[in-house]
């Protein structure tokens, strides 16, 4: 981290698709963060939100030139986590599966369905196993919070649905008509590239994680796909984006207020087979602060 900077945030702000930044930061600060797993995204923004302190990444750079493929999730969350975060609100730009679930509606998904092939989602290997528990992917305190704010608030023609299930997909092409309803017989939601691989890693470094999951259009399923523009795309993305920001603020100083227990913040207490005592120096370093305090 920047020897010039030192501060600290326990909410991590993850932007997708078309939120690049927090408008209503204050006192911002940007941070560069060198990691053992290479550098994040892009600086990570320090700022408070409505006096909170946060720290927001954009997922895939401020200027969008990363794949979902090419997203280096460990190092965003190792920084997140090298910075203090203790909550995760990740944003993200999805296709809807389902009829009810329309573009510039919010999603708050409760489950994920993996479909990606290309991606290491552990910090753990290279000598050191572990394996937490994953049935409830998501934090299930933090997206009550998430949900309850969203719905408490005015945000014109969006509705928040709560739960469903998110397809991962790796991209960055889109589904074919087949995997699309394929999905859809599943009972999936939504779909999307990015925040299955986040949720993992996360819940490895003890945050606690929920996606508000922003859809912009109906996946290749439905049949008015075809009359989609991306000019339409794109305008949906921006009235996500001023959404999410309305209800990332309020979601901000509810956790602020009284900030939940969560069951990840011990994920890896029974999770790490290995004797730490016998792994070697360097990949006890390379795993730093992921797994410090189980090293006492």
């Amino acid at each position: 981290m920047s020897e010039a900077i030192a501060v600290s945030a326990k909410i991590g702000i993850i932007g997708g698709s078309g939120l690049y930044k927090m408008s209503a930061l204050t006192d911002v600060q940007e941070i560069q963060i060198d990691t053992p797993f290479g550098s994040p995204s892009d600086a990570l923004i320090y700022g408070k939100l409505s006096g909170t302190p946060v720290v927001f990444l954009a997922r895939h750079g401020r200027s969008h030139h990363l794949l979902p493929t090419e997203v280096p999730y460990r190092a965003n969350i190792y920084a997140m986590k090298s910075l203090g975060v203790e909550y995760i609100i990740s944003a993200s730009a999805v296709g809807s599966l389902q009829a009810e679930a329309k573009p510039v509606d919010m999603v708050i998904p409760d489950q994920f369905i993996d479909r990606t092939r290309l991606r290491t989602s552990t910090f753990f290997g290279n000598g050191v196993v572990a394996h937490i528990a994953f049935a409830d992917p998501i934090c299930h305190a933090l997206a009550d919070i998430l949900a309850t704010t969203a719905e408490s608030l005015d945000l014109g023609e969006t509705q928040i649905h709560r739960g469903g299930t998110y397809v991962c997909m790796e991209g960055p092409a889109f589904s074919t008509k087949a995997e699309s309803f394929l999905y859809r017989s599943w009972g999936a939601k939504v779909i999307g590239m990015t925040n299955l691989t986040e949720a993992k890693l996360a819940r490895e470094a003890e945050i606690a994680y929920a996606t508000l999951a922003l859809v912009t259009d109906y996946d290749c399923w439905h049949e008015d796909h075809d009359s989609v523009t991306v000019s339409m795309i794109i305008e949906n993305l921006h009235k996500n984006a001023t959404n999410a920001q309305t209800v990332i603020q309020a979601v901000v100083e509810k956790l602020a207020a009284n900030p939940p227990k969560s069951e990840a913040h011990t994920a890896l207490q029974y999770a790490i087979l290995t004797d730490l005592s016998k792994v070697p120096s360097e990949v006890i370093a390379r795993l730093g602060i992921i797994i410090s305090k189980y090293l006492k």
